[in-house]
């Protein structure tokens, strides 16, 4: 993989923002950005916890879905409070995603600033928390709906790997899915064999992003690219979506909510196998495509 770093801004000013991230699909991070916003210093754990610690949420742990598993099936639940307790104690692979916590404690709300001075767009009714243990992984994916995303992380560092949406087939992305069959866990680490390049041999040309979250941090993440998060710390960040100017992008997006996850679903209770099998020679010929016009 060919990764460069992603820019880090302080103070921005709407028409740089929108010239040289924006317009050009480019993400960025912004630094000054949520230190303004009562959540900064408000959101703890323990505030968190006082407030939705009875709520019952989804867990996600760390293994990868495959042909029968549908997109976004928990694996387990716990309240919100027995979840940050259990992350507390140490590294825990354990994840809680699209949480909208804002349902229960609207309070919340008032705690920051939706940032319409760099975009307008914002989807105000679904404003998402995610929260991570140590060591905790989101895999290679795209947002189903893609939607421009900026997220704040307010606790923890976070490591993400970024790609934009066009290299999709060097990610071996799954037909009807937003998800790569490639494995990107702990691909920083050069002792844990990922990602492996002899079985996606594709992957050493794909052309990315890499950046290190930190606290106070906000990613503006362009709609559609590709992301893999890994929590280097237990932490939390909230997301902000925001649709993408164009109709042709906001069609596209309801297409990948409402006909191809449905279908892929249908698939994966009917035809399990012979749906898997479809998806890897289709994978693997649209990479040997990729490979080709490199070589």
């Amino acid at each position: 993989m060919n990764l460069q770093p992603v820019d880090k801004m302080g103070a921005i000013s709407p028409k740089e923002f929108r010239n040289n991230y924006y317009d050009t699909m480019t993400p960025v991070v912004l630094t000054e950005l949520a230190k303004d916003w009562p959540a900064y210093t408000k959101w703890t754990w323990d505030y968190l916890k006082e407030l939705v610690g009875n709520v019952r949420v989804p867990l996600y742990n760390n293994v990868k879905s495959d042909a029968y598993t549908p997109i976004n099936k928990a694996d387990d639940y716990k309240t919100f409070g027995e979840y940050v307790d259990m992350i507390r104690k140490g590294p825990a692979g354990w994840r809680i995603f699209l949480f909208n916590i804002f349902d229960h404690a609207p309070q919340l709300k008032q705690d920051f600033i939706w940032p319409e001075h760099l975009m307008k767009g914002f989807i105000k009714k679904y404003p998402m928390l995610f929260t991570g243990g140590a060591g905790s992984i989101t895999h290679m994916h795209f947002d189903i709906d893609l939607s421009h995303i900026v997220h704040t992380q307010f606790a923890g560092r976070k490591r993400v790997l970024l790609f934009e949406f066009s290299e999709k087939n060097k990610l071996y992305h799954k037909p009807f899915e937003v998800l790569s069959l490639a494995d990107f866990s702990h691909y920083a680490d050069e002792n844990s064999g990922h990602p492996d390049y002899e079985k996606f041999p594709a992957l050493k040309y794909a052309q990315g992003y890499e950046v290190i979250l930190n606290p106070g941090d906000t990613l503006f993440m362009p709609a559609g690219y590709w992301h893999h998060m890994e929590y280097l710390d237990s932490g939390f960040a909230m997301s902000l979506r925001a649709f993408q100017k164009s109709f042709s992008g906001k069609l596209h997006g309801a297409w990948n909510l409402f006909g191809m996850r449905n279908i892929d679903n249908l698939m994966k209770r009917t035809s399990p196998r012979w749906w898997y099998n479809y998806k890897l020679k289709t994978i693997n010929r649209l990479a040997k495509e990729e490979l080709s016009k490199i070589h």
